[in-house]
C-alpha cells in the first residue's frame, strides 16, 4: 500500500505540472515561453497517439493562420545537442503548425527528468476530448501499469468516474482488426460498446456488416440482439419438438397397455418393453387363441 500511495502522489505532481506549465504567467525557471524553430524539434518518443485526422488537422492548420496558435507546446531540451528540443505535448498543435507552413513555434521549454516524459505524454492525451478511445484506453493502462494503482484510483486522480475507466480499457479486449476500425474512425466509440460485448469471433463480423452496410448505433443494437435471439429460438423450437414427441411418447404407452390388458383377459401373457409389446405362448392352443384376436379385434 505504501507504494501504490507514493506512486499516486507522483501521478498528481505531474497533472499540477502539466497544469503549471499551461499557465500564462510562467515566472519561475521551470519554463519558458519562446520561439523555436520547427525543425529543431523532435517528435515524442513516448507519443501513446497512433492516428491523426487529417481534416481535424487542417481545420486545425486553418485555424493557426487566421488566430495565430493561442495555446504553446511544450518541449525539453535535448541533453545531447543544445540545438534540438523534444516534444512533450502538442503533438497535433505542431503537425498543424507545419502544414500552415510555419518556421516557428511557441513553445514552453520545461526543466524536466526525462523519466516524467512518458507520463506527462499520457496526460497531455488523456486531457484532450478528442483523443481515440483506444488510445485513451491504451493511456489508461499505461498509468495504471506504470503506477500500480486500481481503476478506482485512477479514477480519482483524472477526475473520472471510475465507471467510464473500466469501460474505456475494455475496449482494449477487442479483435486487433477492430480496434484498428476504431482508430482510424470508420467505427465510433458508441459502435464499440456493443461489439465490446460479444465473442471475439463474432466482434469482427459484425463489424465489417456496420461498415459493409453503414449501420448506425441503434441498427447495430438491433442487428446483435437478433443474432442473440437466435439460439433462443432455436432452443424454444427443439423444446416444442420434444413436448410434442413426449406427447407422442404417450399416447403410444397408452395404446399399448391398452392392448396388453386386452390379451391378459383372454389369458393370454403380454408385457409392454420399450414400445413393444412382448406375448409369451404356452402352447400351440395359445397361438391359436392369438391369431383369432388379431382377425377379428382392432383394439380401438
Amino acid at each position: 500500500m505504501a507504494k501504490r500511495a507514493g506512486l499516486g502522489r507522483g501521478l498528481g505532481d505531474i497533472l499540477g505540472e502539466i497544469e503549471e506549465a499551461y499557465q500564462n504567467n510562467i515566472s519561475d525557471s521551470s519554463g519558458l515561453v519562446m520561439e523555436i524553430d520547427i525543425d529543431k524539434i523532435k517528435p515524442n518518443p513516448f507519443q501513446p497517439r497512433k492516428v491523426f485526422d487529417d481534416s481535424s488537422l487542417q481545420e486545425l492548420s486553418t485555424s493557426i493562420l487566421e488566430h495565430g496558435l493561442l495555446q504553446p507546446i511544450l518541449v525539453y531540451e535535448d541533453t545531447k545537442d543544445s540545438d534540438f528540443y523534444y516534444l512533450i505535448a502538442g503533438e497535433r498543435r505542431l503537425r498543424a503548425s507545419k502544414l500552415a507552413g510555419n518556421d516557428s513555434i511557441k513553445a514552453i521549454v520545461v526543466g524536466i527528468d526525462e523519466k516524467r516524459i512518458r507520463e506527462l505524454a499520457l496526460i497531455e492525451n488523456i486531457q484532450r476530448e478528442d483523443l481515440n478511445p483506444i488510445d485513451l484506453a491504451i493511456s489508461y493502462k499505461n498509468l495504471i501499469d506504470e503506477y500500480d494503482i486500481t481503476h478506482e484510483e485512477l479514477a480519482k486522480k483524472l477526475s473520472k468516474s471510475r465507471t467510464q475507466i473500466t469501460n474505456t480499457m475494455r475496449l482494449l479486449s477487442l479483435d486487433d482488426k477492430v480496434q484498428r476500425y476504431i482508430l482510424e474512425g470508420k467505427i465510433s466509440q458508441g459502435h464499440a460498446k456493443i461489439l465490446v460485448a460479444l465473442p471475439v469471433d463474432e466482434q469482427v463480423k459484425i463489424a465489417d456488416s456496420i461498415l459493409g452496410q453503414k449501420l448506425s448505433v441503434h441498427q447495430t443494437e438491433k442487428l446483435v440482439k437478433n443474432i442473440k435471439d437466435i439460439p433462443k429460438n432455436k432452443k424454444k423450437s427443439k423444446d416444442n419438438a420434444n413436448k410434442a414427441n413426449i406427447s407422442y411418447k404417450s399416447d403410444v404407452v397408452d395404446k399399448l397397455d391398452t392392448i396388453c390388458k386386452f390379451l391378459s383377459n383372454k389369458n393370454i401373457n403380454a408385457i409392454v418393453v420399450k414400445n413393444k409389446i412382448v406375448v409369451e405362448f404356452s402352447n400351440d392352443e395359445d397361438i391359436k387363441k392369438f391369431n383369432n384376436i388379431l382377425q377379428i379385434s382392432n383394439f380401438k
